[in-house]
């Protein structure tokens, strides 16, 4: 019997804790209530209907036609194999340059190390509006810096249109989302790299194993999770790729991506209302696309 009255004061403590703990999450459940999940699925209710910007006309429900049209869309299938386009360039090089130069200087004393860090994550916090404005000018037909050097040294005759010639241009999209992506995973890399059981590593070397065995049989399972994220969070941002699309080229020479599309679809097309129900159809097939990519990847995550 002397038990139960603490038995009653350690519930009704741990009932303030839960209560304490949920207020302190309210605003981001709010947030994220008030942004993420009500729009999504307004998103969804939207991609059945004809929805427009154009006040005088209703709305109707239309079903599956917005999704079957999209698959007679020669500009959107032609959006989708850009963008498809840019996630299996650039999700690889990303990773696969990450990794390389993380391994390279990951042993480094702390001040060269924060420096390579710095310089490699510089692109990162710096805005994208910047960035992109810096690689505009080097890409310049008349003035950019590219053109330039690359006549100087005698490499090019004449000016090349890099972000104006259909094949090139695209090229240099993927390259300046390269540069500016690398920054996060050698970061990350650094720090699991770091972490890794130095002790399995001495062992497998006093027993003759060779550096590229280390790493693939101690190393590389270690640092599998931190892997994992990277491809991830590289993919998502990829195929939302917005921002340098239209600073650069405003989806042509052939760069058109499935984000700017939806943009262009919902909030350019102005003299037809935008077409937001066409729009949102666009966007549920893109995050679809998101799921599936992510879930094989999560998948094949956890096989290594």
């Amino acid at each position: 019997m002397a038990k139960q009255p603490k038995q009653t004061m350690s519930r009704a403590l741990q009932r303030r804790e839960d209560i304490a703990g949920y207020l302190f999450m309210l605003p981001s459940l709010i947030f994220f209530l008030g942004f993420v999940i009500i729009p999504m699925f307004m998103c969804i209710g939207m991609s059945f209907t004809d929805a427009n910007l154009n006040a005088k006309t209703a709305t109707t429900f239309v079903g599956l036609t917005n999704f079957i049209n999209l698959w007679q869309d020669a500009v959107f299938l032609d959006a989708l194999k850009n963008t498809f386009l840019l996630v299996v360039v650039t999700v690889p090089a990303v990773t696969l340059f990450s990794l390389w130069v993380s391994s390279a200087i990951y042993k480094m004393k702390m001040p060269v190390l924060s420096t390579f860090r710095c310089i490699f994550y510089l692109p990162v916090v710096t805005g994208s509006v910047a960035v992109t404005v810096v690689w505009k000018w080097i890409f310049d037909n008349y003035t950019g810096i590219l053109n330039t050097a690359l006549k100087g040294m005698g490499l090019i005759e004449k000016n090349i249109n890099w972000l104006g010639t259909d094949g090139i241009a695209i090229w240099c999209i993927i390259l300046i989302m390269f540069t500016t992506y690398v920054g996060q995973p050698i970061v990350l890399y650094v720090s699991a790299l770091g972490n890794v059981d130095q002790g399995l590593v001495e062992a497998a070397q006093v027993d003759g194993a060779t550096d590229l065995q280390v790493f693939w049989k101690i190393k590389w399972p270690q640092i599998m999770p931190t892997t994992l994220y990277i491809v991830v969070i590289t993919t998502i941002n990829t195929f939302q790729c917005f921002a340098l699309i239209q600073l650069l080229t405003e989806g042509g020479s052939g760069t058109n991506t499935v984000m700017f599309y939806i943009y262009r679809m919902a909030f350019k097309l102005t003299e037809q209302g935008g077409h937001f129900g066409y729009a949102n159809a666009m966007g549920v097939v893109l995050a679809i696309f998101i799921a599936i990519l992510s879930a094989i990847q999560f998948k094949l995550g956890e096989e290594k």
